[in-house]
């Protein structure tokens, strides 16, 4: 049988590599795992960290909440009776000018990190789809396996380790698990950019 990357053994494999099982150390491991994936969620793009998700507009309200575990927005486009029709990002200000209009929304903004500011305001009551990295389903006792696990182990558990070094006052050994963590993620986005489209359809004005 196929070995294969869980939280449980994460954390052993954590352990046997820092060659230390006390209770300080054990007890600290969980929030390690979480330092990583918030790591490797910024900084890494890959195929399994992209989303769709559909999205509802009310009429005369430009705001939409964002997905839980958003990172950054990949492209938005509204349906309408002619097809997808895709949105520009903008910066919130420069939507917020024409919040007072109303009619099918041109464009997009971060209103903060939990939602979406549209401009024009939406006259109809129009449906979307949003695709988006996001921060895969963090890993817990019951939550044993993610995207990460399965298809990035070496990605997470190097991560994993270079947040761990500080703790260990190990601040030598921080470069060769950067090192590590660096090949293989340089490996998922290779992998990444060989399927690449793009996915906007649209340039940026």
């Amino acid at each position: 049988m196929a070995e294969a990357l869980t939280y449980d053994s994460l954390l052993k494999d954590i352990q046997n590599y820092a060659e230390r099982t006390d209770e300080p150390f054990i007890t600290q491991i969980p929030r390690l795992i979480m330092l990583a994936e918030n790591r490797i969620a910024s900084e890494v793009r890959g195929l399994g960290f992209i989303r769709p998700v559909n999205f509802s507009l009310a009429v005369n309200d430009p705001s939409v909440k964002k997905p839980s575990r958003w990172r950054e927005t990949v492209s938005v486009f509204i349906n309408t009776e002619n097809g997808p029709y895709y949105l520009f990002p903008r910066s919130y200000e420069y939507c917020r000018a024409f919040s007072n209009e109303q009619g099918l929304p041109q464009f997009y903004a971060d209103y903060n990190y939990e939602h979406f500011f549209f401009s024009p305001s939406p006259d109809e009551a129009y449906t979307g789809e949003l695709i988006y990295h996001e921060r895969p389903e963090p890993l817990t006792e019951t939550n044993q396996t993610n995207w990460t696990t399965r298809y990035a182990p070496q990605l997470l558990l190097y991560a994993t380790l270079l947040e761990a070094q500080p703790f260990l006052k190990r601040t030598d050994r921080m470069q060769e698990f950067a090192q590590l963590y660096e090949r293989a993620a340089n490996g998922i986005k290779q992998e990444n950019g060989s399927r690449k489209t793009d996915s906007s359809m649209r340039s940026k004005k």
